[in-house]
């Protein structure tokens, strides 16, 4: 009898670090930060144009919008960064109201190079405006029907290494360019991102590791993980993180059984009234990950008055509000604690900077590789995505 059949088990750490560092002679994400910048940052710099309009969608705009509004939460760039990235008409028109066309310098990204949505705005912009070399820059990847397309109108070009996947291509050009255009210093997102790779592969940040393993032994106990981020500028990193979630690891692993955490991003304090009780008091199946800002670098601060009839609330009177929702978060935190059967940790982040997001993000994309090897996954196709794209191409050629 000859039987033959790769069993699924749960590899050791150890094993982890091999095949991580074994992707890293193919996997282009870990070495990003090695890039040279010196070119994008020449380039950019000599952009006139005070509005910069992403056109893309998923990998190709939701780690720069990520990025993006982090900062501005707290910085006063001189130029706007702006997304198209639906194809919902209403929201695309609002989006364009407030973007003066006539000074906007377009990016249009899309690393296949005939990405629906991206092509979809991209030629209704056409329609609203002149578009060419002056006031466009194309990224994709080389050889795609957009790199023609620039070519043809000597239209600048950036390229996308083909081992770079797009939830995965933040600090890659397709982050780097337009980030650079209003003024982000790309250099310290590179420092920030190198800081957690080389402290990864030195194993000096054993608690990724620790974290995927706890999530995988776990997983059919705990299959949902919450990601309470305690900024409203890290609302869109939340979108980021779902998408690198979902997309990484809900597949079909080496012996055709389904994978995946389920990811929920939540911002407090606001959803500490509507999503906490449910995970105060709903069913056990859910993990927490609280992410706070130590210094926001706003001191604004409650007026020291009383209100007639509100005397309770008098217990706010002069706190700043960056006090107020981190002590907000701490309680939260504590109360979630205390529960004693609801897994979490913190990721505290110490201020508003390049360098802090740009660490934040590099350990959730290191904590997905290490989750997706743990599982025995492809983390990096998502073949259940491109199904539903050849279906929707078959469904506009059959149009009437």
């Amino acid at each position: 009898m000859l039987y033959t059949k790769n069993f699924y088990h749960i590899k050791s750490n150890d094993y982890i670090y091999k095949a991580l560092q074994e992707e890293k002679q193919h996997i282009g994400y870990y070495t990003q930060h090695t890039q040279e910048t010196k070119h994008i940052k020449q380039y950019c710099h000599n952009i006139a144009q005070k509005h910069i309009v992403v056109v893309g969608i998923g990998g190709s705009s939701l780690g720069a919008k990520a990025i993006y509004e982090f900062l501005d939460s707290s910085r006063n760039f001189s130029k706007k960064l702006h997304f198209l990235e639906t194809t919902d008409p209403l929201s695309i028109n609002k989006t364009l109201r407030n973007i003066p066309l006539e000074d906007s310098h377009f990016c249009i990204i899309s690393k296949s190079g005939d990405t629906i949505e991206t092509i979809a705005n991209f030629k209704y912009l056409l329609s609203l405006c002149v578009i060419d070399h002056t006031n466009s820059t194309v990224i994709t990847q080389q050889h795609t029907a957009l790199h023609r397309y620039a070519a043809t109108n000597d239209t600048k070009t950036f390229f996308i290494d083909g081992n770079i996947g797009g939830r995965f291509s933040v600090f890659s050009v397709v982050g780097l360019v337009p980030l650079a255009m209003v003024g982000v210093d790309i250099d310290q997102l590179q420092v920030g991102s190198a800081k957690v790779i080389d402290g990864f592969f030195d194993k000096k940040r054993d608690e990724i590791v620790s974290k995927a393993r706890f999530l995988v032994e776990n997983k059919n106990r705990f299959n949902i993980n919450v990601l309470f981020s305690y900024s409203s500028g890290l609302e869109s990193f939340n979108k980021w993180y779902v998408q690198l979630w979902g997309e990484s690891l809900g597949k079909l692993n080496i012996n055709g059984t389904r994978q995946g955490l389920t990811p929920v991003g939540l911002v407090g304090p606001i959803d500490q009234h509507s999503f906490l009780q449910l995970i105060m008091d709903g069913t056990r199946d859910k993990t927490v990950t609280f992410v706070k800002v130590d210094d926001p670098k706003d001191d604004t601060t409650i007026p020291d008055t009383s209100l007639k009839h509100l005397s309770s609330a008098d217990i706010l009177n002069g706190i700043s509000f960056a006090k107020l929702i981190n002590t907000q978060a701490d309680a939260t935190i504590k109360a979630v604690q205390d529960k004693s059967d609801i897994p979490c940790d913190v990721i505290t982040i110490t201020t508003v900077d390049e360098y802090n997001i740009a660490k934040l993000m590099t350990t959730f994309m290191l904590l997905v590789s290490c989750i997706g090897k743990f599982v025995q996954i492809d983390t990096y196709d998502q073949p259940g995505v491109e199904s539903g794209k050849k279906i929707l191409k078959k469904m506009l050629l059959a149009r009437d």
